[in-house]
């Protein structure tokens, strides 16, 4: 079996430094209450009491650590004996080779684990990973369900005639990750943007048509997958909609 040697049991050291400690302790009490700083005294130890009391408790505290350590190994043991004949030198075989630390309740976790199955021993997950399936909505019925908003450029600055804020999305079609650029531009020069609150694809609205949305597509994106977003997108907003391939270095 797989452990960690343990401590010997120790004397307590006292030197001026823990007592020097000791000194700040009780003074930093007593500056606390000052008004009464005298009773505080009087029931506070002194030097050489306090590191009495430290020599007394301190072998204690570390034999009832063994103790409580040994009674653990001797648990997780009891536990490995519960298995059969065949598994338990492929669990022992385990234990000498996982990462976990060499202490009793690891090993009495990874068992547990085993037991209700999250472990499989042959399979570790340490040795064999599980592969990961990405994220996939292959069939969305809107555009909210398709795509998530994961940012926010503030680019209007207050002016009437400056540009709408900037909104970036990603979705996952089932082709690969897909990053949309959306933002409202202006038919006319002489148009003005301003927010409300019945937006549409989370971006500035206006009262009139003077407006549309300008959507670019980053990414591995199929011919059905861009149709998609056409539809949904337009779905979303009572404004012309209008999508767009952005190339990015490497794409043809």
């Amino acid at each position: 079996m797989r452990f960690r040697r343990w401590p010997r049991v120790t004397a307590y050291e006292d030197t001026t430094r823990k007592r020097a400690a000791l000194a700040r302790s009780l003074r930093l009490q007593r500056e606390k209450l000052p008004l009464f700083a005298d009773l505080i005294a009087a029931g506070q130890p002194s030097g050489d009491e306090e590191m009495a009391r430290r020599a007394d408790w301190w072998p204690r505290q570390q034999q009832e650590r063994r103790d409580e350590r040994a009674h653990a190994w001797r648990r997780a043991r009891a536990r490995l004996a519960e298995f059969d004949d065949q598994l338990r030198p492929i669990l022992v075989a385990l234990w000498r080779t996982c990462p976990y630390p060499a202490d009793p309740v690891c090993l009495l976790d990874l068992l547990h684990q085993i037991t209700v199955g999250r472990v499989d021993p042959y399979r570790p997950p340490w040795k064999f990973h599980k592969a990961v399936d990405a994220r996939t909505t292959p069939n969305p019925t809107t555009f909210g369900e398709a795509f998530r908003q994961i940012g926010r450029k503030q680019a209007g600055g207050g002016s009437k005639t400056a540009p709408a804020d900037e909104f970036l999305f990603c979705g996952n079609l089932g082709s690969g990750i897909i990053f949309l650029t959306s933002r409202v531009r202006l038919v006319e020069p002489n148009e003005s943007f301003y927010t409300s609150s019945n937006d549409r694809l989370r971006d500035s609205h206006v009262g009139h048509s003077g407006h549309w949305v300008d959507i670019q597509v980053r990414g591995e994106c199929a011919d059905a997958d861009f149709a998609t977003i056409e539809r949904l997108a337009q779905a979303a907003d009572t404004r012309p909609v209008v999508v767009t391939r952005i190339r990015t270095v490497g794409q043809t």
